[in-house]
């Protein structure tokens, strides 16, 4: 089986059963999924989903964050990873939005980086959940599922993982691609104890043939 053989079936999958697959961050506006995504990094979205409400509620603009104090901010997202680092972020984030972007939150990469605490993986996904560009950012658990089931081969680091999908996964399925692959590896090809019995993709898994004692 070739490398786009590969893709091809697993993409065809996840087409036919996965076909509304979205982020499970809760967001109304660029700026509030700006925010969640944010506050996601070594983060789970359920936890995200638990503090931002009240946050929003608050600071439901880029204008009305960038008046407050990151002692504010702080207050209402202590319970997530990190807190002190991403209060001081989002402020200032919020701060340059409003500074040199108008409040609106931007729709290219070299932009989206230019805010405090926007790495590349955050960059990529408001791109492609807000705008439907053709970037695919990768977590923990799309590097995983990814090499497991053989759509990368010794890729070393999230960047190299990025350029072997993108180069396989036609440009208008990349922005759900991203969800298919995270969704899998959050419920299914999980870290410790991947659970293959219940995969239906093992046909063409590069991981389960491997393990599997014939």
């Amino acid at each position: 089986m070739t490398t786009q053989q590969r893709f091809d079936h697993i993409l065809a999958w996840f087409e036919e059963n996965m076909p509304e697959a979205q982020s499970e961050l809760r967001f109304h506006s660029p700026f509030e999924l700006l925010v969640a995504v944010m506050l996601s990094a070594q983060c789970t979205d359920k936890r995200v989903n638990m503090v931002t409400p009240a946050l929003f509620a608050a600071y439901p603009t880029p204008q009305a964050m960038a008046q407050a104090s990151v002692e504010q901010i702080l207050t209402l997202i202590h319970s997530v990873s990190y807190p002190n680092s991403k209060a001081q972020h989002l402020y200032l984030t919020a701060r340059r939005l409003v500074e040199v972007y108008g409040g609106e939150v931007p729709q290219n990469i070299d932009e989206l980086m230019t805010l405090p605490g926007v790495g590349r993986k955050t960059a990529n996904v408001v791109l492609a959940v807000l705008y439907q560009q053709p970037t695919m950012a990768v977590d923990t658990h799309i590097f995983r599922v990814s090499e497991r089931l053989g759509l990368t081969t010794d890729s070393k680091n999230p960047l190299q993982t990025e350029r072997q999908l993108v180069r396989f996964i036609p440009p208008q399925l990349i922005p759900k691609a991203h969800h298919w692959l995270l969704l899998h590896g959050r419920y299914t090809c999980q870290a410790r104890r991947p659970k293959c019995e219940q995969c239906q993709l093992t046909t063409w898994c590069r991981y389960f043939s491997k393990n599997t004692v014939r």
